[in-house]
């Protein structure tokens, strides 16, 4: 069970970081380009959305295993 909540917790940190990547290149990129805000911030949603379900997996995974 030890090891398979460091796991889970790996997961965490992993998505945790991802998404705030993706969140500060998103605005940076917002700000540079404000007429393609749009599109920006959908494909960040959408890759936001992508690594929760990722994260959600792995956390799964390693807490039934």
């Amino acid at each position: 069970m030890g090891i398979s909540v460091i796991g889970a917790g790996l997961a965490a940190i992993g998505a945790g970081l991802g998404i705030g990547l993706i969140g500060g290149k998103a605005m940076e990129a917002i700000a540079r380009q404000p007429e393609a805000q749009g599109k920006i911030q959908s494909s960040a949603l959408i890759l936001a959305a992508l690594i929760e379900a990722v994260a959600l997996f792995a956390i799964v995974v390693s807490l039934i295993k």
